[in-house]
């Protein structure tokens, strides 16, 4: 079972709800279906002023700015549709349109406040978004060119422009491709998987002004209907644990190596086995605590603009954010050794202490 490119919602998910025979999901699994037989590979400078107060004096510095177009696919699954709302327009009646624009504008302003990227390829490139794609259709996906919305089956899943971890999760994807790109398959492909949730969650607590205590760590949150037992696609701070319901069953992302997830679906289990690299991210920004975009964040920043080969492991990935988090900080700072202890937390390096 091979999964859509770079979509938020993985294929088994979706495969479980297509089977669904409980008839209060009927529309949902035929939804599910249909959002499975899709195949996504439908392939001016900006600035504005930044006011900040230094010593009491108001300071205005100009900044980049976001470059936004929505277009509405109006039910249909042809791409880009409709140009509804631009950068210099107005919010419409269209709270799909809305979310998506607010949302691309977060991301945007997440990348340039922490690392100074402009944009999605560090040159100011238009964020362009689709919304109202398909009838029901169960995901949000990155094409390679623009994000695109599908307003979920009402049964199992809202709309997925409401969560922001999501568009950006989305949006990192193109990040991560610009920067060489991870091979979507197996390992690499799960670290491609959790660079996004990385990212997603950060551009969440930038936008909330959250400290790595008070966040809560989910990715997805939101984009289930009352009807479900879960609270998002995914949790960071405690893989297998964002749902757990009789239709969708339960979570099935490890924490830990010991349960690393060796399938052929899923492009190699690259939604599954992400719980692994999320955990250890996690557990870095725990230690270090803050602003978790600050320090952790950074560093697996850092990590992806460096030389990060395409086909990295798990292990090998860990030893590119030590030697990023030595060469941004020095090799026996506190943030090395909370990034160290972050991979030994999720079983990828071992303990030297614990070797005989």
């Amino acid at each position: 079972m091979r999964s859509l490119p770079h979509a938020i919602v993985p294929p088994y998910l979706l495969a479980r709800i297509a089977a669904a025979a409980e008839p209060r999901f009927a529309r949902a699994a035929k939804a599910a279906r249909k959002t499975l037989a899709v195949d996504p590979n439908l392939r001016r400078e900006r600035t504005r002023l930044r006011l900040s107060v230094d010593g009491g004096a108001l300071v205005a510095e100009p900044a980049p700015a976001p470059n936004r177009t929505i277009s509405d696919a109006k039910g249909l699954e042809h791409l880009p549709g409709e140009v509804v709302r631009g950068e210099d327009d107005p919010p419409v009646a269209d709270s799909a349109v809305n979310e998506a624009f607010d949302g691309l504008g977060s991301t945007y302003d997440f990348f340039w406040d922490a690392y100074g990227r402009d944009s999605i390829d560090a040159q100011g490139a238009a964020l362009d978004a689709t919304v109202h794609y398909g009838r029901d259709y169960d995901n949000a996906f990155w094409d390679g060119e623009r994000m695109v919305f599908g307003d979920g089956d009402g049964e199992v899943f809202r709309g997925f422009t409401g969560s922001l971890s999501v568009i950006a999760h989305e949006l990192a994807h193109g990040v991560t491709e610009r920067e060489g790109g991870l091979v979507y398959q197996g390992q690499s492909g799960a670290l491609n998987e959790s660079m996004s949730d990385v990212f997603g969650a950060l551009t969440e607590q930038h936008a909330l002004g959250q400290t790595a205590d008070e966040a809560t760590w989910l990715i997805g949150e939101g984009v289930f209907t009352d009807a479900v037992e879960g609270r998002a696609l995914r949790s960071m701070r405690a893989p297998g644990t964002a749902y757990d319901d009789d239709v969708l069953g339960r979570d099935p992302q490890p924490a830990h190596m010991d349960g690393y997830v060796r399938t052929t679906d899923d492009d190699g289990g690259v939604h599954i086995n992400s719980g692994i690299p999320n955990r250890a991210f996690y557990l870095t920004a725990a230690e270090l605590g803050g602003h978790a975009w600050e320090r952790a964040g950074r560093i697996w920043y850092r990590t992806l603009t460096g030389d990060l080969p395409p086909t990295a492991t798990f292990s090998e990935f860990a030893d590119a954010t030590l030697r990023a988090a030595a060469a941004e900080y020095g090799e026996d700072s506190e943030e090395t050794r909370a990034v160290r202890a972050g991979w030994i937390g999720v079983g990828v390096i071992e303990d030297e202490l614990t070797q005989p």
